[in-house]
């Protein structure tokens, strides 16, 4: 048996307040996130992702020391506008310790997307281009056999680590290496 998934439209358009203010119910199933008020659905990554996220959680949080915190799948309300709401698979905050449903952009030091095949536009250029403007400093872009790390530079992110055979290795922000396999 399916179940049927319903969420009422809103011809004003969504905000980070709204989305977070649904029941366990209507998300238990689906990652919503909204951006400039429109919603964007899209399913749980799969188990692979996840252990994949779990991995460079711990790499992260091993170089990232206790300055540093890694959170896997935080709520993300960058600027002042309210109609943005992301879910990047970690995020760095240079706030250990953090409190309540969601953290700004003023608290991130680095967000890590990991390409799926039903993220793979949205990591690859639209959250790229809406973590730039959020000003957020280093976007980890994970792919199925190589990862980048960029760094914002004059508003745009520019590439200053590469994996090799399937390990990067960078010091910016923090001093870190991860395997891919």
């Amino acid at each position: 048996m399916t179940e049927e998934f319903r969420i009422m439209l809103r011809p004003e358009g969504w905000t980070a307040d709204d989305v977070l203010a649904l029941s366990a119910e209507q998300t238990s199933r689906q990652r919503i996130e909204v951006v400039d008020g429109v919603l964007l659905i899209g399913p749980w990554p799969r188990l692979e992702h996840q252990r994949l996220v779990g991995r460079l959680a711990g790499r992260l949080a091993a170089g990232a020391g206790k300055r540093l915190e890694v959170l896997p799948g935080a709520n993300l309300v960058p600027g002042n506008r309210g109609d943005r709401l992301l879910i990047p698979d970690l995020v760095v905050t240079d706030e250990p310790g953090l409190k309540g449903m969601s953290l700004t952009e003023k608290q991130v030091v680095l967000v890590v997307g990991i390409v799926s095949p039903s993220t793979e536009v949205q990591d690859r250029i639209l959250k790229r281009a809406l973590y730039a403007e959020a000003l957020i400093p280093f976007y980890l872009l994970v792919e199925p056999d190589t990862a980048t790390l960029f760094e914002l530079q004059r508003g745009e992110y520019v590439p200053i680590a590469k994996s090799d055979a399937g390990k990067l290795t960078f010091t910016r922000p923090f001093e870190a290496e991860i395997t891919l396999a």
